[in-house]
């Protein structure tokens, strides 16, 4: 993911992230009505706090005030896709296997496609923080190689057991610099990194070959960071099939951020011949018509990129309000209703 919290329940360290815009692949809507979406482009939302939330007594409502199961909003709205983070051993519980599956059910019991986004920690891990389970923190390279597979292993199969085969994996959470710092930290060890990365590859495959896996990296619009870090893995053996891509501008550079990350989206296909999905993306709730132009326009340009290989756009946590755990780039007001920024993906 992208790095937005300093610790769980408060201080949230945004990092501003590019978009897309032109490049060798495709443009974005000049003007006028923009093409139609290709047939496999996901539209998304990554809804991991939603069952907290409920916990909490948060309700969700449509734009006409009406309750609405969230999951079903989300398809009301527009997405076909839900991502979901998992923690290892998480405080309270939140997001560990058995949460993930339950949300994970609702999700394709309404016929959307699934994302999966593991952390390989037992709180946030982001271009900041990328700290060992627990359970972990004792463990050598081999020992961490295997609780990665065994992890990842365990968590697909159990959503396999419930009927959950999911579309999409990230092995890592936005990895600027590797995992399980410091044993897998990419400035200290890019051959470490790539070895980790390359343990969570195998697992996911070895629960269905089908499913899709990603190396996460945040700040779309940073090209010198994506080369640096797919460079090294690629050096080093690693094995991936999806670069994801976190963007987070705000109102007042989003168009430039999304030249500069369409760009990028273009050189990383060329370069490693592999197609890219945005991963996570968000704009303060308060700055709804900056944030569906952003939208709009982001999703028009992934969808440019030649042979459709740009794969799709998910928001992080759109139904976040009211100051949730101090975060404000939902896309919620502060009624629990929806803002006009998600009318981009409907």
């Amino acid at each position: 993911m992208f790095s937005r919290f300093a610790f769980l329940l408060s201080a949230f360290v945004v990092m501003a992230c590019g978009k897309s815009g032109t490049g060798t692949g495709g443009g974005g809507n000049n003007g006028g009505n923009p093409p139609p979406l290709h047939a496999g482009f996901a539209k998304g939302a990554d809804i991991s706090w939603l069952t907290e939330m409920e916990a909490s007594g948060k309700l969700f409502y449509n734009s006409s005030g009406t309750p609405k199961e969230c999951t079903q909003l989300m398809k009301d709205l527009g997405m076909n896709a839900i991502r979901l983070r998992v923690w290892v051993d998480p405080a309270g519980g939140w997001n560990n296997s058995a949460d993930v599956v339950t949300k994970a059910v609702r999700a394709k019991n309404l016929g959307l496609r699934i994302m999966i986004d593991f952390h390989y920690s037992d709180t946030w891990a982001d271009p900041g923080q990328q700290t060992k389970p627990a359970a972990w923190a004792a463990l050598d390279l081999a020992g961490l190689q295997t609780a990665v597979y065994n992890h990842t292993f365990s968590v697909l199969t159990a959503l396999k057991t419930a009927g959950v085969t999911p579309e999409w994996v990230q092995v890592g959470n936005e990895t600027n610099d590797g995992m399980l710092w410091p044993t897998g930290k990419a400035s200290v060890n890019m051959a470490n990194y790539a070895l980790l990365v390359n343990k969570g590859y195998d697992a996911v495959k070895a629960v269905d070959p089908i499913i899709q896996v990603i190396v996460h990296i945040s700040n779309g619009q940073d090209n010198s960071l994506f080369r640096w870090n797919l460079d090294g893995l690629k050096n080093n053996g690693g094995k991936w099939d999806i670069i994801g891509m976190s963007l987070y501008p705000d109102p007042a550079n989003w168009a430039s951020q999304n030249t500069q990350c369409l760009s990028n989206i273009n050189d990383m296909i060329a370069r490693y011949n592999t197609p890219v999905m945005i991963c996570e993306v968000g704009m303060s709730w308060d700055q709804s018509a900056a944030c569906q132009s952003f939208l709009a326009d982001l999703i028009s340009k992934v969808n440019s990129v030649s042979g459709n290989k740009g794969l799709g756009v998910f928001y992080w946590e759109p139904q976040s309000y009211g100051n949730w755990k101090g975060y404000s780039k939902g896309a919620f007001d502060n009624s629990g209703k929806p803002t006009t920024a998600l009318s981009a993906f409907n």
